[in-house]
């Protein structure tokens, strides 16, 4: 299967590796990437060969979220065709829920490996991971996104504060808040995860399976699932609001996190947000 804006591939020990692959771009996740992600997760499901699955971004970004309006991914998305109303709605809902869903309850063991910026839908497609691994120098910003983990990943009042100011967070912090699971030198972090996951992958299936099915279970026990779902509403009824001034906000403030990445990074900007 032909591949644009990921790569694909099974490497020895077991372990099949999703590589984001727009890093012109930093990894913004448009809706082509999203089913080129589930697209290579169904190839993984029934490959005996693969027995725990990578995700990683090209270019050193592991991504800086949403695609807010390149032209290739304008194009892609005018061509599936929703119409107003319901079916933009479900489009919306399979993209920014859905598929992470179905990718947090993947048949087998994943591991999200964080490199550089991690930003809003990245922080949802790593959180939809089983475990995070991550350099010394990545840096992440959660919030109040579609998929909404947060208070799950990190507790109530700890997900309360980061929202409510929108900052930045090493990944030194992300493991102090249970996000991640281990920080590692840059240098050292894609043999490390690498070796992790080929050891996962030396376990019984059977066992593993059983294993994250009973996690999962004891999260959705707790109201895990059905939250993500009220959540979505509750973003939904903030962005389309009328009056809302939830748009232009977000349009703001995510031209501002544009701009420091470029600081930091002394590159261009990754994507332009459309304005309004």
């Amino acid at each position: 299967m032909g591949f644009q804006e990921i790569v694909y591939t099974v490497e020895d020990g077991g372990v099949g590796v999703i590589t984001l692959n727009r890093p012109n771009y930093r990894n913004a996740q448009s809706y082509r990437m999203l089913d080129e992600i589930d697209q290579a997760f169904d190839l993984a499901r029934p490959d005996h060969d693969v027995r725990v699955v990578l995700v990683r971004g090209a270019g050193g970004v592991f991504s800086t979220g949403h695609d807010l309006g390149t032209p290739e991914g304008m194009a892609y998305r005018e061509a599936l065709g929703a119409e107003p109303g319901i079916q933009r709605y479900d489009e919306f809902k399979r993209y920014n829920l859905d598929l992470l869903v179905k990718w947090r309850n993947f048949a087998k063991p994943t591991v999200a490996m964080v490199e550089g910026y991690c930003i809003y839908a990245g922080w949802m497609l790593a959180a939809c991971m089983d475990v995070v691994f991550a350099a010394e120098d990545a840096e992440f910003l959660g919030g109040f996104v579609e998929y909404n983990s947060i208070p799950w990943d990190i507790g109530v009042r700890r997900a309360k504060e980061l929202c409510f100011e929108s900052r930045f967070i090493t990944a030194e912090e992300a493991a102090g808040y249970g996000f991640v699971n281990r920080v590692l030198p840059a240098a050292d972090l894609e043999r490390e995860t690498m070796a992790w996951a080929r050891r996962v992958a030396e376990n019984s299936p059977e066992a593993l399976r059983m294993a994250k099915i009973q996690m999962n279970k004891a999260q959705d026990a707790q109201g895990f699932t059905t939250a993500l779902e009220d959540s979505l509403g509750d973003y939904c009824a903030m962005m389309w609001m009328p009056g809302s001034e939830m748009r232009m906000t977000t349009t703001r403030r995510l031209r501002t996190v544009d701009l420091a990445v470029r600081g930091r990074r002394g590159e261009r900007p990754g994507l332009t947000p459309p304005e309004g």
